[in-house]
């Protein structure tokens, strides 16, 4: 960030990052709003992570793709289109009262991510010298953790409306009922709206800026490009793994703590709600004592040291009671907080002219959130015991650490 020219648009690449932050995180808030307002049961409502995820697996490669042909600026306006168009569906999602049409409009929302996902986070490590790239990528993804941080608090206020209560509906003709948590649904509109409005307008100021295209070194004369061929870089083989368990892992960590926390501690789920917000909390602090770290510890290092904490701290989860497994969990998010952005920084370097394309086969591994989850909940629902099923985020810190040892490491072809 030596050059003056470079300062505006990391400054924008930086609100991306805050505003994807900010819509994933409304999700949680959306799930059990929409349950309720549609009467489904949890396995229905979790089809809101499901149509979020997918779209990161089947839109990677198209992202990466639409980057090498038409360029970051033109890559990021598209995904600023998706996104505005999903948050504006909305509305009419509202109006139809159809919950198939959310989860299409989650979708094409998350199809904007991906893009932007895609083309903002090696955009943001290629905008400076490459001595400081893992360095800002963790400083703009700070933005994300704040996004993270703000987002339920602000969700559960505006979409979680107070309606009737239970009771109150049971006594209710079938249409009434309807009627009135139709009401309560079209709660999203105006939040959705104000998203949707804010990324038009981010996207205008994309579109008139004179936005840096950078290109990407390449040492040889070698046209061949693929995903066969960039997934000879064996870094960027394992940062694809790399990231697929740690996604997984996160996400299991945080959609079930509100069930972990009173099966380990003996708390109500209000209680727990109120420990998850500390949850994301520790996310942003890890993250920002993380980036000011980091200018004095090599990446890889922090990330070997941080998983193997995590993987002591899952030990823990699942052996300790009380206060002590509830903050075993916080330090987990703590600690997690910085392997996403330092694992794609060190899965991208020295790709060349497949950078672009190594940057979406790692945003195409968010699968993992879509996999592992299930996986934890199964061994919960078999041996009863929430905590048993941290054995998934264990493994996954485990992968984690090895490609911190080991994996991260260019081997010339």
């Amino acid at each position: 960030m030596t050059k003056n020219k470079y300062l505006f648009p990391f400054i924008m690449i930086t609100s991306l990052f805050f505003m994807w932050g900010f819509v994933h995180n409304l999700d949680p808030v959306l799930i059990p709003h929409l349950k309720r307002s549609f009467s489904l049961s949890t396995l229905q409502a979790s089809l809101v992570d499901s149509a979020v995820f997918i779209a990161y697996f089947v839109m990677a490669l198209p992202a990466g793709f639409l980057l090498r042909k038409y360029g970051y600026k033109k890559g990021i306006i598209i995904g600023l289109a998706f996104f505005a168009l999903g948050s504006f569906l909305f509305i009419p999602a509202a109006n139809t009262q159809a919950y198939v049409f959310f989860l299409g409009a989650l979708f094409i929302i998350a199809c904007g991510l991906t893009i932007l996902e895609t083309a903002a986070n090696p955009y943001a490590s290629l905008l400076g010298p490459p001595e400081t790239a893992t360095f800002r990528l963790n400083f703009a993804q700070t933005f994300n953790g704040l996004a993270a941080a703000m987002a339920p608090v602000i969700g559960v206020r505006v979409i979680l409306i107070k309606g009737l209560s239970d009771e109150q509906l049971s006594t209710m003709t079938e249409s009434a009922k309807q009627l009135a948590l139709a009401s309560e649904a079209s709660s999203v509109k105006t939040p959705y709206f104000i998203i949707g409005s804010v990324i038009l307008v981010i996207a205008v100021i994309f579109l008139f800026l004179r936005l840096p295209e950078i290109k990407e070194e390449d040492d040889s004369q070698d046209e061949k490009t693929g995903i066969f061929h960039a997934l000879r870089h064996k870094h960027l083989s394992w940062a694809v793994a790399a990231q697929f368990f740690y996604v997984g892992a996160q996400v299991c960590v945080f959609s079930f703590f509100i069930i972990y926390a009173p099966f380990a501690a003996g708390i109500s789920q209000e209680t727990a709600g109120n420990y998850a917000g500390g949850l994301g909390l520790a996310f942003l602090l890890g993250r920002i004592l993380g980036t000011f770290l980091m200018k004095f510890m090599k990446p890889e290092l922090m990330l070997r040291i941080y998983a193997l904490i995590n993987v002591l701290l899952c030990i823990v989860a699942m052996t300790a009671g009380g206060t002590l497994a509830l903050f075993s969990v916080i330090g987990i998010a703590f600690f997690m907080s910085i392997m996403f952005p330092t694992i794609f920084s060190l899965g991208i370097k020295d790709l060349g002219r497949d950078t672009k394309l190594g940057s979406s086969l790692i945003i195409m591994s968010i699968v993992g959130g879509a996999i592992l989850p299930p996986v934890m909940g199964y061994i919960s629902d078999v041996t009863h015991n929430i905590q048993i099923g941290y054995i998934v985020p264990l493994i996954c810190f485990i992968v984690v650490f090895v490609f911190g040892l080991k994996g991260h490491k260019i081997v010339k072809n």
